[in-house]
């Protein structure tokens, strides 16, 4: 489960619109629980590099290592990423999942159309969990 603060949920979907018909991405910083729970306590814009932003993501590393710090210096941990889908569904695409690195953090996926959140934790085959293979399992999103 991951908890979302209504004004970090509302900043993401401003962005959102904001970057359409290009997908917008960010970092999320909080409290990570490895247990499955995780709480948001704030985002981190960060500007899509990707050679074709209207369908992929990408941060730049130089700029995801300075976000790190800052969420670091502010005594947070990363809870997870944040992208959005302008056109498609609020959940992990084919490239997401083969460009997905960060073992049991969250990716919170924002849908323009129609406006939806969804949430995902990437899990890997060394998770210990039954089933094959690296894959995202749908979690459970709370706002508050």
């Amino acid at each position: 489960m991951i908890v979302l603060p209504t004004p970090v949920r509302e900043a993401i979907l401003e962005r959102a619109r904001e970057g359409d018909p290009e997908e917008i991405c960010g970092v999320l910083g909080g409290e990570y629980e490895p247990d499955g729970r995780s709480r948001v306590r704030s985002q981190y814009p960060a500007t899509n590099v990707a050679e074709t932003p209207r369908t992929r993501y990408e941060i730049d590393p130089e700029e995801q290592l300075a976000i790190f710090d800052r969420i670091e210096d502010r005594g947070r941990e990363i809870v997870g990423f944040y992208h959005s889908h302008p056109r498609g569904p609020p959940r992990p695409s084919a490239t997401d999942a083969a460009r997905a690195t960060w073992p049991d953090r969250s990716y919170l996926i924002v849908s323009l159309e129609p406006l939806a959140v969804g949430s995902w934790r990437w899990r890997t085959a060394a998770d210990g969990v039954d089933a094959p293979g690296d894959r995202f399992e749908r979690e459970d999103l709370v706002v508050e």
